[in-house]
């Protein structure tokens, strides 16, 4: 379960009053509804709290630690396994709540901007974007146990598709991420994480063929 403490707190450090905490519970209330979706198997409150912790482990090293919080809680707040734009849904909600909560226009975007980077389809521009996407991937260096039950989450998640083609498809994923000079931007997660990274990439990648 996410923390609604942490969540009003948040809000706090970004510059909020606490005049609005009735919409951010109402928008609290919301967004764990969101991450407790029956279809959901992986993305969910469990990712969210991982996420939080390897935050909360880098926080002094983000430019805008409060925007990077707020991304996270957001990056996977719709979530539809068949749709193409859950980014930019979720991109927009968070935005949305921050304008509505009379968040400044440029934390708005900025926020906006960091949640468009889990896409994974453009390389990372500044240290807070570098911070995002190696905590989105920390879960690839998780220790084994962990990785292993993630790999059945993301299954569980695709369940509609033939195992053949899920297969193929899964192989050819992990083998881009294993085909990256360097998974991890940020040398909190690259000292840490990288060579298990690539050892579990490599365990599941020989599974799949």
């Amino acid at each position: 379960m996410l923390a609604a403490r942490r969540w009003l707190a948040l809000w706090q450090q970004i510059g909020v009053s606490r005049a609005a905490d009735s919409a951010l519970a109402d928008a609290y209330a919301a967004l764990t509804a969101r991450y407790g979706e029956n279809h959901r198997h992986y993305h969910t409150a469990q990712h969210i709290s991982e996420c939080l912790t390897h935050f909360d482990a880098i926080r002094e090293t983000s430019e805008h630690p409060a925007e990077v919080e707020l991304a996270l809680w957001f990056h996977d707040a719709i979530y539809e396994p068949r749709a193409r734009d859950n980014e930019a849904q979720s991109a927009a909600w968070a935005k949305r709540v921050m304008a509505e909560a009379g968040v400044a226009a440029g934390s708005c975007d900025r926020v906006q901007a960091l949640i468009m980077k889990t896409c994974h389809d453009a390389a990372p521009q500044t240290r807070d974007e570098n911070l995002l996407l190696d905590i989105d991937l920390a879960i690839l260096g998780a220790d084994t146990a962990r990785f292993d039950e993630y790999e059945q989450q993301v299954r569980a998640e695709y369940g509609w598709v033939p195992a053949f083609l899920f297969r193929s498809t899964r192989r050819k994923i992990l083998q881009a991420f294993l085909a990256r000079p360097a998974l991890y931007a940020s040398p909190h997660f690259h000292d840490r994480l990288e060579k298990k990274a690539r050892a579990n990439l490599a365990r599941a990648i020989a599974t799949l063929e």
